[in-house]
């Protein structure tokens, strides 16, 4: 009953997975939406469950690339199925499957061009989001992902703004993707976009590099910084008297020390906005049979928030987590067409 409770306080919950069995069965849970991205299609593919499907693309002679990208367009719009009755009663509020941009385009070792990335993210924007209604398109807080949002905005696209560690890329990505949404042709009714700001990451960074925050503060940087942006968010979209709420996405919901209770940051950032979280987080806060009660507006003492500000510098902290952010990006992608490869060898040598 814990996630029934959760809900009630007025979080969204969305998983982290778009693994059928589990959207399935988290959707029973009360879960309204979820997200993907390379490493979830790579687990899928190496529990053998797909093969046929892979083997059905090879026999249309596509190569690993275009496997993997027909695998993931797949799978989203498997779970989009799911979520699509949420989405029609909630009137596209709710009920959304995020489908994550090339992660390539961010690749360190790859010499594009600024200006040739942002136009193959508007580029694939735009072709990933053809003919669907409840599919966000994820696209990252870099550089390049920052300067194409006005674009796709404009176009009339549903957007997942990701990798958002700091108040300068959100309000960034949020003033751009807003610029776009008010040159649509069909104007802002059906207008809806949503910030992800990563939550655990923040604390792993600060336990590792501002050792000097007093024990009270250490673990608890990564709640300020999400609740001032959740703050700045409602303040922003306040008066624009727009049908559709625009969100924050409390994102990396799952704790990293062992020591911290399971539902360290659910329970945090309780009544509001949107909860992704990873199914094991999912199952061990149904385990925990807990009432919750809405925490979102609530902020630490001020002597923790003072000394928070004082002693975290968030330039350096943007800076470590998105250059681990686009490594932790591009990577996986790597691992899923090298897995792609593998599989197509395995099942044309067993045939």
């Amino acid at each position: 009953m814990s996630l029934k409770s959760l809900i009630a306080t007025g979080t969204k919950l969305w998983l982290d997975s778009i693994d059928p069995d589990l959207v399935k069965k988290n959707f029973a849970m009360g879960v309204t939406g979820a997200t993907s991205n390379p490493i979830i299609i790579s687990d899928l593919i190496k529990t053998g469950r797909f093969d046929s499907q892979i083997e059905s693309f090879m026999e249309k002679g596509m190569d690993d690339s275009e496997i993997a990208w027909a695998m993931t367009d797949k799978l989203v719009n498997d779970a989009q199925q799911v979520f699509a009755p949420v989405w029609q009663r909630e009137k596209g509020n709710n009920g959304y499957v995020s489908f994550e941009l090339d992660p390539l385009l961010e690749d360190k070792a790859a010499t594009i061009p600024h200006a040739e990335r942002v136009k193959r993210y508007i580029e694939l924007g735009k072709k990933w989001s053809a003919g669907h209604t409840n599919r966000m398109i994820k696209v990252p807080a870099t550089p390049a992902g920052l300067d194409c949002l006005e674009e796709l905005a404009a176009h009339g696209i549903t957007l997942n703004v990701t990798l958002i560690f700091s108040e300068r890329q959100y309000k960034i990505a949020r003033d751009n993707v807003w610029r776009g949404a008010q040159r649509r042709k069909n104007g802002t009714a059906a207008f809806k976009s949503v910030y992800s700001i990563f939550v655990s990451r923040v604390d792993v960074y600060t336990e590792k590099y501002v050792p000097e925050l007093s024990p009270a503060a250490q673990g608890l940087v990564g709640i300020v910084n999400v609740k001032e942006l959740w703050r700045l968010n409602q303040q922003f979209w306040k008066d624009k008297n727009l049908p559709l709420q625009q969100e924050i996405i409390f994102a990396s919901t799952g704790t990293k020390k062992p020591t911290d209770p399971p539902d360290k940051y659910v329970e945090a950032l309780a009544g509001s906005d949107i909860q992704t979280n990873p199914p094991a987080t999912n199952d061990a806060v149904e385990k925990l049979n807990k009432t919750y009660t809405r925490k979102i507006d609530q902020m630490p003492p001020k002597e923790i928030v003072d000394e928070i500000h004082a002693k975290v510098d968030q330039k350096k902290l943007e800076d470590k987590l998105m250059e681990e952010g686009t490594a932790k990006f591009a990577d996986p992608q790597h691992a899923l067409l090298k897995l792609v490869a593998q599989k197509r060898a395995s099942l044309a040598g067993a045939k």
